[in-house]
């Protein structure tokens, strides 16, 4: 029954956290991020991560991406593709160089350089998305810009993170064509199933004489999309946000929005704010303080240049500019994903994990003071 009590903690935590946060002028997430680190390991303990936590954080990021496709303007993300590939490239190029060339400083070997630098390049937006929401902010130009470029950062990351395994002999064979070939698949059945079956599934399905019927079917679609893109070696937050696009493309869009929103912020949203934090701990950290320093600075500055140059370039003007890239700054539960998989590849030395740890839950903590800080206060959603 332990695992009660600690959804007790979790909600109540997150709820007084994000009120005080916003209390005192700044996003409630913030809050909800700095209440998980005092939770857990690293200061009071009071809630360790296991399969629990780890399960519904897990639902709870899939329902946030969902909720921010079911909020994206498609036609606004549409005329910004251009935008959302260069601050994508912009964001892994230069965090790629900086991440790289920080650890060869240290006396890094080759291959672990380079996966450093691969770490450097992951971006995660749910911690953005859910700024840009609280601000009424998402469906502007800059929010959905940063959820396009966040689709392409990943599919690039990966690619790169599977040449390096290969090339390192940690991966197996793995063919650069093949790769490639499953991504293109992915997203053709993707807007093909958004375009020509959801609708179909949403009409036949949304009349059943039973409880919530409309909402069930769109978190099947949600979660079938997830479960698509983590089988084709995807991100499954991807897949929950491209299932939000095809929702919102039917005329159940605002039933699906005004049900999914109490389910996902009741529970699931919370434990996945918390879950970042119970990454944190402390031990053994001492000796490599001024290393955390340099590569978390490193981190953001790279990330919020590289992403803000992109835009630039593409026709943005230096606040909104800034903006993108401060929203690309985040590294959340995608960079912890990759530097699992680098510890366990032994791409990723072990004594700095801990370091890289803190480094990615910094960056994500930095990013709604970041937002709120940049974005025009003035601005209205769609602007």
């Amino acid at each position: 029954m332990e695992f009660i009590l600690y959804l007790v903690l979790i909600l109540l935590a997150t709820k007084l956290a994000g009120d005080l946060s916003v209390r005192l002028g700044q996003p409630a997430v913030l809050g909800k991020l700095l209440i998980g680190i005092v939770l857990g390991p690293a200061v009071l303990g009071w809630v360790q991560e296991g399969s629990f936590i780890h399960q519904f954080a897990e639902i709870g990021v899939l329902l946030l991406m969902f909720i921010a496709g079911l909020e994206t303007d498609l036609d606004q993300l549409k005329k910004n593709w251009k935008s959302a590939f260069a601050v994508a490239v912009g964001g892994i190029i230069l965090p790629f160089i900086g991440g790289y060339s920080s650890a060869l400083a240290f006396g890094f070997d080759q291959p672990h350089a380079l996966f450093f630098g691969i770490i450097f390049c992951a971006t995660s937006v749910s911690i953005s998305v859910q700024v840009l929401k609280e601000m009424n902010q998402l469906g502007s130009r800059e929010g959905t810009t940063i959820l396009g470029a966040a689709v392409v950062d990943d599919v690039l990351v990966v690619v790169l993170l599977a040449v390096l395994m290969s090339l390192m002999g940690t991966g197996g064979d793995v063919s650069l064509g093949l790769l490639i070939g499953k991504k293109l698949i992915f997203f053709a059945v993707i807007i093909a199933a958004g375009w020509l079956i959801v609708p179909r599934i949403m009409k036949w399905l949304a009349p059943l004489r039973v409880t919530e019927a409309v909402i069930s079917t769109a978190l099947v679609v949600c979660f079938g999309f997830a479960y698509f893109a983590e089988w084709m070696n995807m991100a499954g937050i991807i897949g929950a946000f491209a299932a939000g696009i095809a929702v919102a493309q039917t005329s159940y869009k605002h039933t699906v929005e005004s049900k999914v929103e109490p389910i996902a912020y009741a529970v699931f949203v919370p434990v996945f704010f918390v879950s970042i934090g119970l990454n944190v701990t402390f031990d053994g950290i001492g000796s490599q303080i001024g290393f955390v320093i340099l590569i978390t600075i490193i981190a953001v500055v790279t990330k919020l240049v590289g992403g803000g140059l992109g835009a630039s370039l593409t026709g943005f003007n230096a606040r909104s500019s800034l903006v993108i890239g401060a929203g690309m700054v985040s590294r959340g539960e995608v960079a912890l994903i990759i530097a699992a998989t680098g510890l366990q590849s032994g791409l990723l030395l072990p004594q700095y994990f801990t370091s890289i740890v803190i480094m990615i839950i910094v960056t994500t903590l930095v990013t709604p003071p970041l937002l709120k800080a940049i974005f025009p206060k003035k601005e209205t959603a769609g602007s």
